[in-house]
């Protein structure tokens, strides 16, 4: 690898990251070269950058045009394909998500539905599908929050971000206020 140390780290961190991320090492450290190079590149220069054979550098950017992850340029007067990343972190952040709801999340919420749609034959398929019914329901409690998150424009996903645990503040506020007012209710107050 022919990389600057700061880039060569970032690279080979990445690539480390991707088997617990669930791509493969080269994949993880072509994104990362690629999400830290100034221009686009083409194969033949990730294969000199990264030392890995052309092959390999084929099938990896064909897995990252599949999850929307990088985007081909063209050059004036090159007839090579070259490669980049968004510029905008948010881009590939909601990205990362949408791909991985399609990709995760829908074929599992696919199977629960199906599941929960049978007709249990005894008590143990019974207690079984309670048990589905329940993890249906967070799943699809937590798409909806996606869904309503995503249409979120950035500045107001940064702000809801950087507000962490104070939006519990928030929600406590609510339910005094919620509270206060069913004590005047039982008191007969209005």
């Amino acid at each position: 690898m022919n990389l600057p140390p700061l880039i060569q780290s970032f690279v080979l961190h990445f690539g480390e990251m991707g088997s617990r991320w669930g791509i493969n090492r080269t994949v993880g450290q072509i994104y990362a070269l690629l999400y830290v190079s100034s221009e686009p590149c083409c194969a033949d220069q990730i294969v000199d950058a990264l030392g890995i054979s052309r092959s390999n550098v084929s099938m990896s950017l064909r897995e990252l045009q599949a999850w929307n992850l990088v985007i081909l340029k063209h050059i004036p007067g090159d007839r090579r394909d070259f490669f980049t990343t968004p510029d905008n972190v948010w881009d590939i952040l909601r990205t990362l998500a949408e791909e991985r709801k399609k990709r995760e999340i829908d074929p599992t919420l696919s199977v629960l539905r199906e599941l929960i749609m049978q007709q249990p034959g005894t008590e143990e398929e019974r207690y079984a599908q309670s048990r589905l019914v329940e993890m249906n329901n967070l799943i699809e409690q937590l798409t909806n929050w996606y869904d309503d998150v995503k249409r979120l424009d950035t500045d107001r996903l940064a702000m809801l971000l950087s507000l962490g645990a104070k939006v519990t503040r928030l929600l406590d506020a609510k339910d005094r206020i919620v509270s206060m007012g069913d004590r005047r209710t039982e008191t007969g107050r209005t």
